[in-house]
Protein backbone atom coordinates (compact mmCIF):
# COMPACT_ATOMS: atom_id res chain seq x y z
CA UNK A 1 0.00 0.00 0.00
CA UNK A 2 1.21 3.48 -0.80
CA UNK A 3 1.87 5.77 2.16
CA UNK A 4 1.97 8.90 0.01
CA UNK A 5 0.42 11.82 1.89
CA UNK A 6 -3.02 12.91 0.78
CA UNK A 7 -2.31 16.63 0.38
CA UNK A 8 0.75 18.32 -1.07
CA UNK A 9 0.69 21.76 0.55
CA UNK A 10 1.61 24.82 -1.51
CA UNK A 11 1.75 28.49 -0.57
CA UNK A 12 -0.17 31.08 -2.54
CA UNK A 13 0.85 34.72 -2.74
CA UNK A 14 -0.43 36.70 0.20
CA UNK A 15 -0.91 33.71 2.50
CA UNK A 16 0.99 33.37 5.76
CA UNK A 17 3.25 30.31 5.85
CA UNK A 18 2.32 27.77 8.51
CA UNK A 19 4.96 26.12 10.68
CA UNK A 20 6.17 22.75 9.43
CA UNK A 21 4.38 21.00 12.29
CA UNK A 22 1.09 22.58 11.14
CA UNK A 23 1.67 21.33 7.58
CA UNK A 24 2.34 17.85 8.95
CA UNK A 25 -0.81 17.98 11.06
CA UNK A 26 -2.89 19.04 8.04
CA UNK A 27 -1.52 16.17 5.96
CA UNK A 28 -2.15 13.65 8.74
CA UNK A 29 -5.70 14.91 9.33
CA UNK A 30 -6.52 14.69 5.62
CA UNK A 31 -4.97 11.22 5.33
CA UNK A 32 -6.94 10.03 8.38
CA UNK A 33 -10.17 11.42 6.93
CA UNK A 34 -9.46 9.82 3.55
CA UNK A 35 -8.99 6.45 5.28
CA UNK A 36 -12.21 6.99 7.24
CA UNK A 37 -14.15 7.86 4.05
CA UNK A 38 -12.79 4.76 2.30
CA UNK A 39 -13.83 2.54 5.21
CA UNK A 40 -17.32 4.06 5.31
CA UNK A 41 -17.71 3.66 1.56
CA UNK A 42 -16.70 0.01 1.71
CA UNK A 43 -19.11 -0.56 4.61
CA UNK A 44 -22.03 0.78 2.55
CA UNK A 45 -22.31 4.19 4.24
CA UNK A 46 -21.31 6.57 1.51
CA UNK A 47 -19.64 9.90 2.24
CA UNK A 48 -20.25 10.94 -1.36
CA UNK A 49 -16.99 11.87 -3.08
CA UNK A 50 -13.89 10.76 -1.21
CA UNK A 51 -11.74 13.86 -0.87
CA UNK A 52 -10.12 13.78 2.59
CA UNK A 53 -12.42 16.52 3.90
CA UNK A 54 -14.35 16.04 7.14
CA UNK A 55 -17.59 17.63 5.99
CA UNK A 56 -21.28 17.16 6.62
CA UNK A 57 -21.69 14.16 4.32
CA UNK A 58 -18.85 12.28 6.02
CA UNK A 59 -20.34 12.95 9.47
CA UNK A 60 -23.73 11.86 8.15
CA UNK A 61 -22.16 8.61 6.93
CA UNK A 62 -20.59 8.11 10.37
CA UNK A 63 -23.99 8.58 12.03
CA UNK A 64 -25.55 6.03 9.70
CA UNK A 65 -22.80 3.50 10.40
CA UNK A 66 -23.12 4.09 14.13
CA UNK A 67 -26.88 3.54 14.02
CA UNK A 68 -26.49 0.36 12.00
CA UNK A 69 -23.95 -1.00 14.46
CA UNK A 70 -25.80 0.01 17.66
CA UNK A 71 -23.12 2.52 18.62
CA UNK A 72 -23.72 5.90 20.20
CA UNK A 73 -24.81 8.14 17.31
CA UNK A 74 -22.54 11.19 17.47
CA UNK A 75 -21.24 11.71 13.94
CA UNK A 76 -17.72 11.67 15.39
CA UNK A 77 -15.09 9.04 14.54
CA UNK A 78 -14.57 7.88 18.11
CA UNK A 79 -12.54 4.83 19.09
CA UNK A 80 -15.54 2.48 19.10
CA UNK A 81 -16.60 3.58 15.64
CA UNK A 82 -13.12 3.26 14.20
CA UNK A 83 -12.79 -0.16 15.82
CA UNK A 84 -16.07 -1.32 14.27
CA UNK A 85 -15.01 -0.02 10.85
CA UNK A 86 -11.61 -1.69 11.05
CA UNK A 87 -8.61 -0.81 8.92
CA UNK A 88 -8.01 -3.83 6.72
CA UNK A 89 -7.32 -2.05 3.46
CA UNK A 90 -5.68 1.25 4.31
CA UNK A 91 -6.59 4.57 2.78
CA UNK A 92 -5.01 4.15 -0.65
CA UNK A 93 -3.87 1.57 -3.16
CA UNK A 94 -1.35 1.75 -5.98
CA UNK A 95 -2.86 0.70 -9.30
CA UNK A 96 -1.90 0.84 -12.95
CA UNK A 97 -3.92 2.87 -15.44
CA UNK A 98 -5.12 0.27 -17.94
CA UNK A 99 -5.49 0.60 -21.70
CA UNK A 100 -9.26 0.46 -21.15
CA UNK A 101 -9.10 3.29 -18.60
CA UNK A 102 -7.14 5.50 -20.98
CA UNK A 103 -8.91 4.57 -24.20
CA UNK A 104 -12.16 6.46 -23.68
CA UNK A 105 -13.56 7.49 -26.06
CA UNK A 106 -13.80 10.80 -24.25
CA UNK A 107 -16.35 13.33 -25.35
CA UNK A 108 -17.06 17.03 -24.94
CA UNK A 109 -20.41 17.27 -23.19
CA UNK A 110 -22.56 20.07 -24.66
CA UNK A 111 -24.81 22.24 -22.52
CA UNK A 112 -28.14 22.00 -24.31
CA UNK A 113 -30.38 18.94 -24.38
CA UNK A 114 -30.76 19.31 -28.15
CA UNK A 115 -27.01 19.08 -28.68
CA UNK A 116 -26.71 16.19 -26.22
CA UNK A 117 -29.41 14.34 -28.16
CA UNK A 118 -27.17 14.40 -31.25
CA UNK A 119 -24.57 12.23 -29.52
CA UNK A 120 -24.62 8.43 -29.28
CA UNK A 121 -23.24 8.16 -25.76
CA UNK A 122 -22.64 10.64 -22.94
CA UNK A 123 -19.41 9.17 -21.66
CA UNK A 124 -16.62 10.72 -19.65
CA UNK A 125 -14.92 13.93 -20.74
CA UNK A 126 -11.41 12.85 -19.71
CA UNK A 127 -9.39 9.98 -18.30
CA UNK A 128 -9.19 11.88 -15.00
CA UNK A 129 -12.99 12.04 -14.75
CA UNK A 130 -13.29 8.34 -15.59
CA UNK A 131 -10.70 7.37 -12.98
CA UNK A 132 -12.28 9.68 -10.40
CA UNK A 133 -15.64 7.88 -10.75
CA UNK A 134 -13.91 4.50 -10.70
CA UNK A 135 -12.36 5.32 -7.32
CA UNK A 136 -15.26 7.39 -5.91
CA UNK A 137 -13.28 10.61 -5.78
CA UNK A 138 -12.69 13.80 -7.76
CA UNK A 139 -10.18 14.72 -10.49
CA UNK A 140 -8.74 17.32 -8.12
CA UNK A 141 -8.14 14.70 -5.42
CA UNK A 142 -6.53 12.37 -7.95
CA UNK A 143 -4.16 15.13 -9.03
CA UNK A 144 -3.31 15.85 -5.37
CA UNK A 145 -2.53 12.18 -4.82
CA UNK A 146 -0.51 11.99 -8.04
CA UNK A 147 1.30 15.29 -8.72
CA UNK A 148 2.83 15.45 -12.18
CA UNK A 149 1.09 12.31 -13.45
CA UNK A 150 -0.57 12.44 -16.89
CA UNK A 151 -2.71 9.32 -16.18
CA UNK A 152 -1.64 7.64 -19.42
CA UNK A 153 -1.94 3.87 -19.88
CA UNK A 154 0.73 2.08 -17.85
CA UNK A 155 1.07 4.86 -15.26
CA UNK A 156 1.13 3.75 -11.64
CA UNK A 157 -1.16 5.95 -9.57
CA UNK A 158 -2.35 6.21 -5.98
CA UNK A 159 -6.13 6.00 -5.53
CA UNK A 160 -8.66 5.62 -2.69
CA UNK A 161 -8.82 1.90 -1.87
CA UNK A 162 -12.53 1.45 -2.55
CA UNK A 163 -12.21 -1.36 -5.06
CA UNK A 164 -12.66 -4.83 -3.61
CA UNK A 165 -10.38 -7.67 -4.77
CA UNK A 166 -13.32 -9.60 -6.23
CA UNK A 167 -14.02 -7.03 -8.92
CA UNK A 168 -12.73 -7.72 -12.41
CA UNK A 169 -12.46 -5.79 -15.65
CA UNK A 170 -13.87 -8.78 -17.58
CA UNK A 171 -17.58 -7.97 -17.97
CA UNK A 172 -20.40 -9.88 -19.63
CA UNK A 173 -22.47 -6.91 -20.79
CA UNK A 174 -22.59 -3.13 -20.75
CA UNK A 175 -24.23 -2.88 -17.32
CA UNK A 176 -21.70 -5.29 -15.81
CA UNK A 177 -18.96 -3.17 -17.40
CA UNK A 178 -20.53 -0.08 -15.83
CA UNK A 179 -20.60 -1.68 -12.39
CA UNK A 180 -16.95 -2.60 -12.83
CA UNK A 181 -16.08 0.90 -14.01
CA UNK A 182 -17.76 2.30 -10.89
CA UNK A 183 -16.14 -0.28 -8.57
CA UNK A 184 -19.55 -1.58 -7.48
CA UNK A 185 -20.03 -5.30 -6.80
CA UNK A 186 -22.89 -6.88 -8.73
CA UNK A 187 -24.05 -8.88 -5.68
CA UNK A 188 -25.55 -6.59 -3.04
CA UNK A 189 -27.75 -7.18 0.02
CA UNK A 190 -31.47 -6.99 -0.73
CA UNK A 191 -33.27 -3.87 0.52
CA UNK A 192 -36.74 -4.60 1.94
CA UNK A 193 -37.51 -0.86 1.92
CA UNK A 194 -35.84 2.45 1.28
CA UNK A 195 -36.42 5.74 3.05
CA UNK A 196 -35.67 9.12 1.47
CA UNK A 197 -35.09 11.63 4.27
CA UNK A 198 -35.52 15.21 3.09
CA UNK A 199 -34.21 16.84 6.27
CA UNK A 200 -30.99 14.83 6.26
CA UNK A 201 -30.73 14.71 2.45
CA UNK A 202 -30.09 10.99 2.57
CA UNK A 203 -31.40 7.74 1.09
CA UNK A 204 -31.36 4.77 3.49
CA UNK A 205 -31.85 1.09 2.74
CA UNK A 206 -33.20 -1.39 5.32
CA UNK A 207 -33.33 -5.17 5.29
CA UNK A 208 -36.35 -7.33 6.15
CA UNK A 209 -35.56 -7.16 9.88
CA UNK A 210 -35.58 -3.35 9.82
CA UNK A 211 -31.80 -3.06 10.11
CA UNK A 212 -30.14 -0.15 8.31
CA UNK A 213 -27.82 -1.71 5.73
CA UNK A 214 -26.77 1.21 3.50
CA UNK A 215 -26.95 4.99 3.34
CA UNK A 216 -26.27 7.47 0.56
CA UNK A 217 -26.13 11.29 0.52
CA UNK A 218 -28.61 12.83 -1.91
CA UNK A 219 -29.84 15.99 -3.59
CA UNK A 220 -33.57 16.10 -2.92
CA UNK A 221 -36.34 18.26 -4.36
CA UNK A 222 -36.54 22.03 -4.67
CA UNK A 223 -38.86 24.96 -4.08
CA UNK A 224 -40.23 24.55 -7.61
CA UNK A 225 -40.37 20.74 -7.51
CA UNK A 226 -40.77 19.63 -3.88
CA UNK A 227 -40.19 16.06 -2.80
CA UNK A 228 -43.54 14.18 -2.97
CA UNK A 229 -43.83 13.15 0.68
CA UNK A 230 -45.61 9.84 1.16
CA UNK A 231 -45.42 6.08 0.76
CA UNK A 232 -44.61 4.95 -2.75
CA UNK A 233 -42.91 1.93 -4.27
CA UNK A 234 -40.30 1.17 -6.86
CA UNK A 235 -41.77 0.30 -10.25
CA UNK A 236 -38.51 -0.91 -11.72
CA UNK A 237 -34.90 -0.06 -12.51
CA UNK A 238 -33.62 1.34 -15.79
CA UNK A 239 -29.94 0.57 -16.25
CA UNK A 240 -28.07 2.89 -18.65
CA UNK A 241 -31.36 4.49 -19.71
CA UNK A 242 -31.85 7.24 -22.27
CA UNK A 243 -33.45 10.39 -20.91
CA UNK A 244 -36.67 11.64 -22.46
CA UNK A 245 -36.51 15.40 -22.08
CA UNK A 246 -39.83 17.22 -21.98
CA UNK A 247 -39.35 20.98 -21.42
CA UNK A 248 -42.91 21.29 -20.11
CA UNK A 249 -41.81 19.40 -16.98
CA UNK A 250 -38.89 21.74 -16.25
CA UNK A 251 -39.56 25.17 -14.76
CA UNK A 252 -36.16 26.45 -15.93
CA UNK A 253 -36.42 25.20 -19.53
CA UNK A 254 -35.72 27.68 -22.32
CA UNK A 255 -38.72 28.83 -24.33
CA UNK A 256 -37.07 27.44 -27.47
CA UNK A 257 -36.43 23.98 -26.01
CA UNK A 258 -37.98 21.03 -27.80
CA UNK A 259 -38.59 17.47 -26.67
CA UNK A 260 -35.48 15.34 -27.08
CA UNK A 261 -34.25 11.83 -26.37
CA UNK A 262 -30.86 12.16 -24.73
CA UNK A 263 -28.56 9.12 -24.97
CA UNK A 264 -27.37 7.20 -21.91
CA UNK A 265 -24.04 7.49 -20.19
CA UNK A 266 -22.43 8.60 -16.92
CA UNK A 267 -22.62 12.24 -18.06
CA UNK A 268 -26.29 11.99 -18.98
CA UNK A 269 -28.92 13.96 -17.05
CA UNK A 270 -29.79 10.90 -14.91
CA UNK A 271 -26.36 9.31 -14.88
CA UNK A 272 -26.10 5.54 -15.19
CA UNK A 273 -29.46 4.47 -13.75
CA UNK A 274 -33.08 5.50 -13.19
CA UNK A 275 -34.92 3.85 -10.27
CA UNK A 276 -38.53 4.55 -11.14
CA UNK A 277 -40.99 5.49 -8.38
CA UNK A 278 -44.74 4.93 -8.49
CA UNK A 279 -45.19 8.71 -8.35
CA UNK A 280 -45.34 9.90 -11.98
CA UNK A 281 -42.14 11.56 -13.26
CA UNK A 282 -40.21 10.87 -10.05
CA UNK A 283 -37.25 8.60 -9.52
CA UNK A 284 -33.87 8.05 -7.89
CA UNK A 285 -30.98 8.44 -10.30
CA UNK A 286 -27.32 9.17 -10.85
CA UNK A 287 -25.69 12.46 -11.78
CA UNK A 288 -22.92 13.86 -13.99
CA UNK A 289 -21.83 16.11 -11.08
CA UNK A 290 -21.01 13.92 -8.05
CA UNK A 291 -19.34 16.78 -6.15
CA UNK A 292 -22.65 18.66 -6.08
CA UNK A 293 -24.62 15.92 -4.31
CA UNK A 294 -26.19 17.33 -1.15
CA UNK A 295 -25.18 20.87 -2.11
CA UNK A 296 -27.73 21.62 -4.83
CA UNK A 297 -31.42 21.04 -5.27
CA UNK A 298 -32.92 18.82 -7.95
CA UNK A 299 -35.95 19.03 -10.22
CA UNK A 300 -37.94 17.07 -7.65
CA UNK A 301 -36.17 13.74 -8.11
CA UNK A 302 -33.54 12.20 -5.85
CA UNK A 303 -29.96 12.37 -7.14
CA UNK A 304 -27.05 10.20 -5.98
CA UNK A 305 -23.50 9.81 -7.23
CA UNK A 306 -23.34 7.35 -10.10
CA UNK A 307 -21.61 4.73 -7.96
CA UNK A 308 -24.16 5.05 -5.15
CA UNK A 309 -27.09 4.96 -7.61
CA UNK A 310 -25.64 1.84 -9.26
CA UNK A 311 -25.24 0.16 -5.88
CA UNK A 312 -28.81 1.00 -4.84
CA UNK A 313 -30.06 -0.27 -8.21
CA UNK A 314 -28.58 -3.68 -7.34
CA UNK A 315 -30.29 -3.67 -3.92
CA UNK A 316 -33.90 -2.90 -4.88
CA UNK A 317 -36.58 -4.80 -6.79
CA UNK A 318 -39.87 -3.96 -8.45
CA UNK A 319 -42.35 -3.41 -5.59
CA UNK A 320 -39.77 -2.37 -2.97
CA UNK A 321 -41.47 0.20 -0.69
CA UNK A 322 -40.07 3.72 -0.99
CA UNK A 323 -40.97 6.07 1.87
CA UNK A 324 -40.35 9.74 1.21
CA UNK A 325 -40.39 11.79 4.38
CA UNK A 326 -39.64 15.25 5.77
Amino acid sequence: MSKRPFVHMTLAAGLVALPLCAHAAARNNNTDTLALQVALDRAGFSPGVIDGTMGGKTRQAIRGFQEANTLEVTGNPDAQTLGALGDETGATATVMVTETDAAGPFVRIPESMTEKARLDWLGYASVEEALAEKYHTTPRTLRSLNPGTNFSAGSEITVPAVRSPGLTSVSADKWDATLDQLSVAKAQPVAAKIVVDKSDRAVRAYDASGKLIAQFPASIGSEHDPLPIGEWKINGVGRLPPFHYNPKLFWDAEATDMKATVPPGPNGPVGVTWIDLSKDHYGIHGTPEPEMIGRTQSHGCIRLTNWDAAKLAQMVRSGTPAILED
